[in-house]
């Protein structure tokens, strides 16, 4: 279908949800192209039309640099908690506070790092600067840029479209919309490259098998004749989706499930332990696996989230037609091609220059200090043009501190590494190829010599994103941060801004201004 049609679609979807709640008729439809009984565009039940959760989280706070001297974490690119606040503003709401994932906010936007040079999946670059919201603090700001890569220099892709069809998709902003955003990318396949489809509602079946990119007509009218009913065996369709991959498994290619739900599974393996064990499971077979949430009232972001993570993918969500365009057409090479996996940071701080600091975001993705040099734990990973960037806060402090004898800054005795050097803090990355088991490691150390008071536009865009999120989270540690500052503090470094993003999010903020206080929201 014609993406000039989408409009028509949309106004008939939500004129055929009045008509089927005003009737009660209960009809059932079957559709042609699986062998599954489905309640076309089901209404929810009343009580089951608000019922989205969000894993609880709690909000980092200043650690002593003597007594907690390491910070580890994995990258997070997911940038599905963006588009869901989004989603709250525009509906005239503030979203929960545990919907705001800071280091999400700040990730969703492209940052202007420099490409990696020799065979470096990704570049490093660091800032140091004054704190916006607390100018006695400092902000140390840590950048990723994975390496570019044209679609024609993209493997071959071998992708399953696992599309979940059960009753609570039939809202318009869920299976229309998804059907659009998947025709999107289908525009966007080339010969070498092949889908299949497989849905799952009451049961799991496959719409459409293993087809070359090239038969693109075919591939869409499997997409446009899906239709949503019944309950969700999520668990059945990820095995069916992950079995129909392997079949068709490309050696040296992007072997990649898609999964576009609301998060709703609810027979058979449906818990969020049950589900990661799964994706933990099925992730040895070298498919990985995305996961994009649709829809409102219904999305069990902490269930899709958490798929992603084990599953070696990235969350996303999808609210419009031009988030849509963004995750699978412009940013398709990041979203489907991963160039860096198990992706592992870790800080080493200076206790003799930094007294405190505290990582922003990256709650759900902290890691024990012995995780960073375990190959056996899994981690983030990167696509081919993806950033990631993250921000610690700081205190420095001119004392001497009390030191422990197994790091690089602390002794029994004075360290002269420690005491001398006007090192702040030693960065450490770990990450793997994509098809490798052992991790390769990259080293660099940032001095008080870096401290700029002219900051770069990445820094403070970043910044005024990160202040945006406390003041959405009610933080502690906002400080001084408002949302007329965070206008401010954006419009100033909003840069270039091709795409138009950085403009969308002062505008977003400017919207926020007028909410009420932040809804607390009901945690799994």
């Amino acid at each position: 279908m014609k993406r000039s049609f989408f409009k028509v679609r949309m106004a008939i979807a939500m004129l055929c949800v009045t008509l089927v709640s005003a009737c009660h008729s209960g009809r059932h439809e079957s559709t042609e192209l699986y062998d599954m009984t489905t309640d076309a565009l089901e209404v929810p039940a009343p009580e089951a039309m608000n019922t989205e959760s969000y894993a609880h989280i709690k909000e980092n706070g200043f650690q002593d640099a003597t007594r907690t001297p390491l910070s580890t974490f994995s990258v997070d690119v997911d940038a599905a908690s963006y588009a869901n606040v989004r989603r709250f503003i525009t509906s005239g709401q503030k979203p929960p506070v545990d919907a705001v994932r800071i280091e999400e906010l700040v990730n969703y936007f492209d940052y202007d790092y420099p490409q990696p040079t020799a065979n470096q999946p990704f570049s490093v670059t660091t800032e140091v600067g004054i704190c916006p919201w607390n100018p006695e603090h400092y902000l140390v700001h840590i950048g990723l840029q994975g390496k570019k890569l044209s679609t024609d220099d993209l493997p071959a892709s071998n992708l399953v479209f696992l599309i979940d069809v059960s009753g609570s998709m039939s809202d318009p902003d869920k299976l229309p919309l998804l059907q659009n955003a998947f025709e999107l990318l289908t525009d966007n396949l080339r010969p070498k490259d092949k889908v299949a489809i497989v849905v799952y509602a009451g049961a799991a079946g496959l719409v459409l098998p293993s087809t070359s990119g090239s038969d693109k007509e075919k591939i869409q009218s499997a997409i446009e004749n899906l239709q949503a009913g019944g309950s969700t065996a999520g668990g059945e369709g990820i095995r069916l989706a992950y079995q129909v991959a392997e079949d068709n498994f490309i050696k040296g290619g992007n072997n990649r499930i898609i999964l576009a739900t609301d998060g709703d599974f609810n027979v058979g393996v449906s818990s969020d332990s049950e589900m990661i064990r799964l994706v933990e499971e099925k992730r040895k077979s070298g498919v990985f696996l995305t996961v994009i949430g649709f829809g409102t009232g219904n999305i069990k972001d902490s269930k899709m989230e958490g798929i992603a993570d084990h599953g070696n993918g990235n969350y996303y969500y999808i609210d419009s037609e031009m988030e849509a365009k963004k995750v699978l057409v412009t940013e398709m090479g990041g979203t489907l091609f991963t160039i860096a996996k198990d992706v592992k940071i870790q800080v080493e701080f200076n206790p003799v220059a930094v007294k405190s600091y505290r990582l922003l975001g990256y709650e759900n993705r902290l890691l024990e200090d012995k995780d960073f040099t375990d190959d056996t734990k899994d981690a983030g990973e990167i696509g081919a043009g993806h950033t990631v960037t993250a921000l610690y806060e700081i205190e420095l402090t001119d004392k001497k501190q009390h030191t422990s004898p197994t790091l690089k800054y602390q002794n029994q005795t004075p360290n002269e590494v420690a005491h001398t050097s006007g090192e702040l803090v030693t960065l450490k990355l770990r990450y793997k190829k994509p098809d490798a088991d052992v991790s390769k490691e990259m080293v660099q150390v940032i001095t008080k010599d870096q401290i700029r008071t002219e900051t770069s536009d990445n820094f403070r865009f970043s910044a005024a994103i990160a202040a945006y999120g406390m003041l959405l989270r009610n933080s502690d540690y906002k400080a001084d941060a408002t949302y007329d500052k965070v206008i401010k503090w954006a419009y100033g470094a909003k840069g270039v801004d091709l795409s138009g993003d950085r403009n969308d999010f002062i505008r977003m903020v400017e919207s926020t201004q007028n909410l009420g206080e932040v809804t607390v929201a009901e945690n799994e």
